[in-house]
Protein backbone atom coordinates (compact mmCIF):
# COMPACT_ATOMS: atom_id res chain seq x y z
CA UNK A 1 0.00 0.00 0.00
CA UNK A 2 2.85 2.41 1.10
CA UNK A 3 4.74 2.04 -2.40
CA UNK A 4 1.28 2.90 -4.24
CA UNK A 5 0.46 5.69 -2.78
CA UNK A 6 4.49 6.57 -3.63
CA UNK A 7 3.73 6.17 -6.75
CA UNK A 8 0.94 8.51 -6.64
CA UNK A 9 2.82 11.34 -4.36
CA UNK A 10 5.45 11.19 -6.51
CA UNK A 11 3.79 11.44 -9.84
CA UNK A 12 1.44 13.93 -8.80
CA UNK A 13 -1.48 12.36 -9.41
CA UNK A 14 -3.94 14.66 -11.65
CA UNK A 15 -0.59 17.82 -11.76
CA UNK A 16 1.85 17.34 -13.59
CA UNK A 17 4.45 17.03 -11.29
CA UNK A 18 8.21 16.21 -11.62
CA UNK A 19 9.97 15.32 -8.50
CA UNK A 20 12.88 16.51 -7.28
CA UNK A 21 15.47 16.51 -4.35
CA UNK A 22 14.44 15.04 -0.67
CA UNK A 23 11.11 14.06 0.27
CA UNK A 24 9.75 15.80 3.01
CA UNK A 25 8.07 13.41 5.29
CA UNK A 26 6.31 15.34 8.55
CA UNK A 27 5.29 13.37 11.48
CA UNK A 28 7.39 10.05 11.70
CA UNK A 29 4.35 7.94 13.30
CA UNK A 30 2.91 4.63 12.09
CA UNK A 31 2.30 5.92 8.93
CA UNK A 32 4.96 8.25 8.41
CA UNK A 33 7.61 6.12 9.19
CA UNK A 34 6.35 3.30 7.31
CA UNK A 35 5.86 5.79 4.59
CA UNK A 36 9.41 6.91 4.26
CA UNK A 37 11.05 3.83 4.83
CA UNK A 38 9.51 2.64 1.23
CA UNK A 39 10.62 5.83 -0.19
CA UNK A 40 14.03 5.11 1.22
CA UNK A 41 13.91 1.62 0.11
CA UNK A 42 13.01 2.88 -3.27
CA UNK A 43 16.39 5.24 -3.65
CA UNK A 44 14.79 8.21 -2.66
CA UNK A 45 15.77 10.92 0.14
CA UNK A 46 13.98 11.45 2.90
CA UNK A 47 14.03 14.72 5.26
CA UNK A 48 12.16 13.61 7.85
CA UNK A 49 10.48 16.00 10.93
CA UNK A 50 8.51 15.64 13.95
CA UNK A 51 8.25 17.36 17.07
CA UNK A 52 9.18 14.41 19.13
CA UNK A 53 12.90 14.47 20.02
CA UNK A 54 12.17 10.67 20.71
CA UNK A 55 11.09 9.74 17.10
CA UNK A 56 13.13 11.98 15.61
CA UNK A 57 16.11 10.10 17.80
CA UNK A 58 14.69 6.79 16.66
CA UNK A 59 14.70 7.71 12.55
CA UNK A 60 18.21 9.35 12.77
CA UNK A 61 19.76 6.01 10.86
CA UNK A 62 16.79 5.45 8.98
CA UNK A 63 16.33 8.48 6.75
CA UNK A 64 18.59 11.01 4.74
CA UNK A 65 18.10 13.39 7.40
CA UNK A 66 15.83 14.03 10.36
CA UNK A 67 14.84 17.25 12.37
CA UNK A 68 12.35 18.32 15.87
CA UNK A 69 10.69 20.96 14.38
CA UNK A 70 7.59 22.85 15.20
CA UNK A 71 6.09 22.56 11.59
CA UNK A 72 2.79 24.88 12.45
CA UNK A 73 5.93 27.14 12.21
CA UNK A 74 6.82 28.64 9.06
CA UNK A 75 10.51 30.13 9.65
CA UNK A 76 10.73 26.80 11.46
CA UNK A 77 9.80 25.21 7.97
CA UNK A 78 12.30 27.22 6.34
CA UNK A 79 15.08 27.29 8.69
CA UNK A 80 15.41 23.31 7.68
CA UNK A 81 14.56 24.06 4.01
CA UNK A 82 11.30 23.00 3.34
CA UNK A 83 10.70 26.21 1.15
CA UNK A 84 13.21 24.11 -1.26
CA UNK A 85 10.82 21.20 -1.50
CA UNK A 86 8.80 19.88 -4.25
CA UNK A 87 6.96 17.23 -2.31
CA UNK A 88 5.86 17.07 1.41
CA UNK A 89 3.36 14.79 3.23
CA UNK A 90 1.63 15.64 6.36
CA UNK A 91 1.16 12.23 8.51
CA UNK A 92 0.35 13.70 11.33
CA UNK A 93 -2.23 12.01 13.20
CA UNK A 94 -4.41 12.91 16.16
CA UNK A 95 -3.37 16.37 16.10
CA UNK A 96 -5.82 17.71 13.91
CA UNK A 97 -4.83 21.36 14.47
CA UNK A 98 -1.57 20.85 14.29
CA UNK A 99 -2.40 19.15 10.53
CA UNK A 100 -4.08 21.91 9.09
CA UNK A 101 -1.28 24.57 10.31
CA UNK A 102 1.30 22.89 8.88
CA UNK A 103 -0.48 22.65 5.42
CA UNK A 104 -1.47 26.11 5.59
CA UNK A 105 2.24 26.71 5.85
CA UNK A 106 3.71 24.33 3.60
CA UNK A 107 0.71 26.26 1.02
CA UNK A 108 1.86 29.60 2.12
CA UNK A 109 5.77 27.92 1.24
CA UNK A 110 4.22 27.69 -2.13
CA UNK A 111 5.27 23.85 -2.21
CA UNK A 112 3.83 22.51 -5.72
CA UNK A 113 2.66 18.58 -4.43
CA UNK A 114 1.54 18.58 -0.67
CA UNK A 115 -0.43 15.39 0.10
CA UNK A 116 -1.66 15.06 3.60
CA UNK A 117 -3.10 12.40 5.70
CA UNK A 118 -6.90 12.82 6.77
CA UNK A 119 -8.52 11.69 9.69
CA UNK A 120 -12.31 12.17 8.81
CA UNK A 121 -14.10 13.43 5.95
CA UNK A 122 -14.44 16.35 7.64
CA UNK A 123 -10.60 16.98 8.27
CA UNK A 124 -9.94 16.09 4.51
CA UNK A 125 -12.11 18.99 3.61
CA UNK A 126 -10.14 21.54 5.39
CA UNK A 127 -7.10 20.48 4.49
CA UNK A 128 -7.85 20.38 0.92
CA UNK A 129 -9.17 23.69 1.66
CA UNK A 130 -6.08 25.18 3.38
CA UNK A 131 -3.59 24.10 0.43
CA UNK A 132 -3.07 20.17 -0.04
CA UNK A 133 -3.29 18.97 -3.58
CA UNK A 134 -3.89 15.41 -2.17
CA UNK A 135 -6.13 14.22 0.59
CA UNK A 136 -5.22 10.68 1.59
CA UNK A 137 -7.20 8.61 4.36
CA UNK A 138 -4.70 5.59 5.57
CA UNK A 139 -6.96 3.66 7.77
CA UNK A 140 -10.18 4.03 5.57
CA UNK A 141 -8.50 2.26 2.54
CA UNK A 142 -6.26 -0.10 4.85
CA UNK A 143 -9.63 -1.18 6.38
CA UNK A 144 -11.61 -1.42 3.21
CA UNK A 145 -8.71 -4.13 2.14
CA UNK A 146 -8.61 -6.11 5.19
CA UNK A 147 -12.70 -6.56 5.13
CA UNK A 148 -12.64 -8.14 1.63
CA UNK A 149 -9.30 -10.14 2.18
CA UNK A 150 -11.06 -11.18 5.90
CA UNK A 151 -14.37 -12.20 4.30
CA UNK A 152 -13.42 -14.00 1.53
CA UNK A 153 -10.61 -16.27 -0.32
CA UNK A 154 -8.92 -13.53 -1.65
CA UNK A 155 -4.83 -13.47 -1.21
CA UNK A 156 -4.18 -9.79 -2.14
CA UNK A 157 -6.86 -6.19 -2.71
CA UNK A 158 -5.68 -3.12 -4.11
CA UNK A 159 -8.20 -0.31 -4.96
CA UNK A 160 -7.41 1.60 -8.19
CA UNK A 161 -10.11 4.24 -7.29
CA UNK A 162 -13.33 4.66 -5.49
CA UNK A 163 -14.73 1.94 -7.83
CA UNK A 164 -12.17 -0.82 -9.90
CA UNK A 165 -9.94 -2.81 -8.08
CA UNK A 166 -7.41 -5.89 -8.64
CA UNK A 167 -7.60 -8.79 -7.04
CA UNK A 168 -5.38 -12.17 -6.35
CA UNK A 169 -7.05 -15.52 -5.37
CA UNK A 170 -6.61 -18.96 -6.54
CA UNK A 171 -7.73 -20.10 -9.74
CA UNK A 172 -11.49 -20.96 -9.34
CA UNK A 173 -12.48 -24.50 -10.14
CA UNK A 174 -15.10 -22.82 -13.17
CA UNK A 175 -11.92 -21.63 -15.18
CA UNK A 176 -9.44 -24.46 -14.66
CA UNK A 177 -8.92 -26.37 -17.39
CA UNK A 178 -10.23 -24.45 -20.26
CA UNK A 179 -9.43 -21.23 -22.26
CA UNK A 180 -10.27 -18.33 -20.34
CA UNK A 181 -11.98 -17.08 -24.07
CA UNK A 182 -14.35 -20.35 -23.58
CA UNK A 183 -15.45 -19.43 -20.23
CA UNK A 184 -17.66 -16.58 -20.34
CA UNK A 185 -15.76 -14.91 -17.34
CA UNK A 186 -17.12 -11.48 -18.93
CA UNK A 187 -19.92 -11.75 -20.08
CA UNK A 188 -21.08 -13.63 -16.68
CA UNK A 189 -19.54 -11.67 -13.97
CA UNK A 190 -18.20 -8.51 -15.85
CA UNK A 191 -14.89 -8.83 -14.42
CA UNK A 192 -11.45 -9.49 -16.56
CA UNK A 193 -7.92 -12.10 -15.39
CA UNK A 194 -4.87 -9.98 -16.21
CA UNK A 195 -2.42 -12.28 -15.66
CA UNK A 196 -1.97 -15.49 -13.56
CA UNK A 197 0.83 -17.60 -11.94
CA UNK A 198 1.48 -21.08 -12.38
CA UNK A 199 3.19 -23.33 -9.50
CA UNK A 200 6.91 -22.63 -9.56
CA UNK A 201 6.67 -19.69 -12.32
CA UNK A 202 6.12 -16.01 -12.21
CA UNK A 203 3.34 -14.31 -13.26
CA UNK A 204 2.30 -13.74 -17.09
CA UNK A 205 -0.25 -12.00 -18.97
CA UNK A 206 -3.24 -14.00 -19.60
CA UNK A 207 -5.22 -13.45 -22.85
CA UNK A 208 -7.90 -15.79 -24.60
CA UNK A 209 -5.88 -18.46 -24.97
CA UNK A 210 -4.30 -18.87 -21.38
CA UNK A 211 -5.63 -22.22 -19.74
CA UNK A 212 -5.32 -22.34 -16.25
CA UNK A 213 -4.57 -25.31 -13.87
CA UNK A 214 -5.89 -25.97 -10.16
CA UNK A 215 -2.94 -24.13 -8.23
CA UNK A 216 -2.56 -20.93 -10.50
CA UNK A 217 -2.79 -18.18 -8.65
CA UNK A 218 -4.56 -15.31 -10.69
CA UNK A 219 -4.96 -11.24 -10.54
CA UNK A 220 -8.57 -10.15 -11.53
CA UNK A 221 -9.71 -6.99 -12.29
CA UNK A 222 -13.44 -5.06 -12.40
CA UNK A 223 -15.70 -3.11 -10.45
CA UNK A 224 -15.79 -3.39 -6.98
CA UNK A 225 -19.18 -4.83 -7.04
CA UNK A 226 -18.62 -7.31 -9.58
CA UNK A 227 -15.23 -8.65 -8.35
CA UNK A 228 -17.24 -8.65 -4.86
CA UNK A 229 -20.02 -11.01 -6.46
CA UNK A 230 -17.35 -13.30 -8.43
CA UNK A 231 -15.21 -13.86 -4.97
CA UNK A 232 -18.24 -14.92 -3.37
CA UNK A 233 -19.14 -17.51 -6.14
CA UNK A 234 -16.18 -19.08 -6.25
Amino acid sequence: MAEKFVHHMLRGLGQRIEHRGEVVVIGLGRFGSSLSSTLIDMGHEVLGLDESAKRVQEHTELLTHVAQVDTTNIDALRQVGVADATSVVVCIGADVEASVLTTAALADLEIPNIWAKAQTEAHGRILARVGAHNVVFPEAEMGSRVAHLVTGGLLEYVALDADFALVEMAAPPELVGVPLGDSDLRRQYKVTVVCHKPVGGAFTYADRETVLSANDLVVVAGHRRDLDRFAAST
